[in-house]
Parts: structure tokens; sequence; C-alpha cells
């Protein structure tokens, strides 16, 4: 198993679940076969009391498992019928505004995870839930714990900060808000914006928003980023907020990572992280109108608050974030539903709460 200083742990934070999981799993005395979604040649060799995936393969491989096996999948994302759907939708409004057909968008296969789970557990809020209501399942909200837990940057000059922004995202620019940010600081010549993501390997995209990637003055294209380098620390020492106005995502990991390095998360409901306005601000919907009035909002404030904020988010990281939070959670959850199956599970969303009390709003949903 990989240890917490692997390098391969900073490639995604699918990397770092996984190993906590099966240390929640260990401390509880199971014994764990760990195996790749890809593996879809996987037949059983012994009898499973719990099977753990998450959506690709999901239907497949819970099928070949005996029928006592409790199946629980781990939702990661928005339903693949949400996410498409949005992000098409995304792609569509770019069509209009640039007369291009851009791909750049994390297009989910179809599936039927949830329907053929017994239980599940998710990142995200109520947003990402209510894509997955539908099915009548009970759904356990989980942290995304990050990938580096960076440490806190004293004498950060907020003065200077509060005008520099970062959007820091993977595959899917359109998807993720990317071209919306471009076109909002396009019109903001006096404020700052780094670009951190993988902007090459998207030439359409980077072809279609040249002019603001490349020859606008007040944006920086810097491409992809090693969290844990030179050049990442830079720039959270000089920045102040992330920008994510994503269409449909799930708790994102690279929201979580920006809070983790002391930046003040500016989202979409759809990112699946609630922010405090101790700590966040709320982007309305994935405009470039809506991504400028949350940043000039920041921008405008003093810089004790902003500095205030930033804080706010770096211990809000690691106090609901952390990977020693995401091991006990998980953990606490499957020892909810071992005691509880197959009879009073209830569906609805569970919130991540000491206790894990069921809802009882109108989010709880009926069913058998």
């Amino acid at each position: 198993m990989a240890k917490s200083d692997d390098p391969l742990i900073r490639r995604h934070n699918h990397f770092v679940e996984a190993r906590l999981m099966v240390e929640a799993l260990l401390e509880r005395g199971y014994a764990v076969d760990v195996i790749s979604w890809r593996n879809v040649q996987f037949r059983p060799k012994r009898r499973y009391d719990l099977f753990i995936g998450p959506r690709e393969n999901f239907e497949a491989l819970a099928g070949r498992m005996e029928k006592d096996c409790i199946r629980i999948v781990h939702l990661e994302t928005a339903h693949w019928l949400a996410n498409n759907a949005a992000a098409l939708a995304r792609l569509r409004e770019v069509q209009a505004k640039r007369g291009v057909a851009l791909t750049s968008i994390a297009q989910l296969r179809m599936n039927r995870a949830i329907e053929e789970a017994d239980y599940a557990t998710m990142l995200g809020n109520d947003v990402v839930y209510e894509t997955y209501a539908f099915a009548g399942k009970r759904i356990f909200q989980i942290p995304n714990p990050g990938t580096i837990l960076q440490p806190w940057i004293e004498d950060r000059d907020f003065a200077q900060a509060r005008t520099r922004f970062l959007w820091l995202g993977s595959t899917g620019l359109v998807h993720k808000g990317l071209d919306v940010v471009l076109e909002a600081f396009a019109r903001m010549p006096e404020l700052h914006l780094t670009v951190c993501g993988p902007v090459d390997r998207d030439p359409h995209f980077a072809r279609a928003y040249a002019k603001e990637l490349y020859e606008t003055p007040n944006i920086r294209t810097h491409g992809w980023i090693d969290l844990a380098g030179t050049d990442f620390a830079a720039i959270r020492a000089a920045t102040a907020a992330h920008v994510y106005p994503t269409c449909a995502d799930a708790c994102c990991g690279s929201v979580i990572n920006a809070m983790h390095a002391g930046l003040i998360p500016l989202v979409t409901p759809e990112a699946g992280v609630d922010v405090d306005p101790l700590f966040g601000l709320a982007i309305a919907s994935p405009t470039a109108e809506a991504v400028e009035a949350t940043v000039r909002r920041l921008a405008g404030m003093p810089a004790v608050q902003v500095a205030a904020m930033a804080r706010a988010a770096w211990e809000e990281a690691r106090r609901v974030y952390g990977h020693e939070v995401y091991r006990r959670t998980f953990g606490e959850v499957i020892e909810t539903i071992v005691a509880e199956h197959p009879h009073g599970a209830t569906p609805g969303f569970v919130l991540m709460k000491e206790g894990s009390r069921p809802r009882d709003d109108a989010l709880a949903i009926s069913g058998s």
C-alpha cells in the first residue's frame, strides 16, 4: 500500500482516499483485498462481508459478490445525468459566445452504481445529494481529504494578495468554469489571475481563449502544477483566493487543496463545498458576471478581513477535510452500516456530523 509520502498520493485525492479507507478497515479488524476499478475480469475467490467501490464498473463487480455481501458505492461526482447535462449546457454557452464546439468537459460514463448499491458514501453537499436522491438509498456524507496538508504562511501581504486570484483545476476546462473566469478577469485589468491546469492538453480551448490566456497582461497561464513544488508555494504566498465556478462536481479536490494552501474559496454551490462567509464566498452561477461580482467583492474588502478569511479557510480545511478526519469518519460510517444492515436503513442524506444523524427535513426521501 502506498505510504503517505509516496509521490503517487499527490497525483489525485482518489489515491489518498483509497489508502485512508484501507487503514480505517484494518483498524476495525477487516482483512482487505484491493483491486483496481479497471479490473473488470476480477472474480471473487472468497466470501466478502463488504464490497466498496467507485461508480465505474460497480454494477458488474458488485453483481459477482454473494447475496449477503453489503455493497457500498463511493460517489465522488454528481450523478452522471446531472453532470453530463450541466456540462453540455456549458458547452452550448461557449458555442454561442465563441462560435466553436469544444469538448472541454468531464463527461461521465453511464452507470447504475447507485441503483445496485445497498448504501453510498458521498463527497459533497446537499446539491450533490439531490442528484442521487431519486434512488432512495441511505447516503453518508464524508469529507474530501485533500492531497497535501500545507503549513500556514506567516506574514503574507494581504493588501496585495487580495488583488491576486488563482484558478486551479484539472481536465474539463469549460466544465470547471475556466472560460468564464478568463472572461471576467479580462474585464478587470486591476486584478490578477494565475491559471494552473492542463491547458496544453486542450488545444481547442487554448485556441478559442488564446487572447485571454496568453495576451492579457493581468492573466498568467502557468499550466499544470505540483502542489508540493516551489512554483505553487510562491503562487499561494502571493494569492488570496481560489476561483472555481464549476457547473457540476462533488467536494472538488482542487477547492479543498486550495483551502489547505490557505486560499479563500470562491465557488459555485455545484462544487459540493458549502462555504461560510467567515472563510469563503459563493458564486451565484457559472457566468462571467457572477464571477466578476464575487471577485470584486473580495478584492474590495479590508486587508485584515481578507487575512482573517484566509486563515479561517485554512483552519476549516484542517478541521473538516484532514486525513485523520476522513479515516475516522469513514470508519464510523462502516460501523453504522454494519450495525443497521439489513434493517433500519432509512433512505436519506446522513450529514457528516458527530453522531452521524440522518436528516429529518425535506431532503430525507421516502422509500422501502
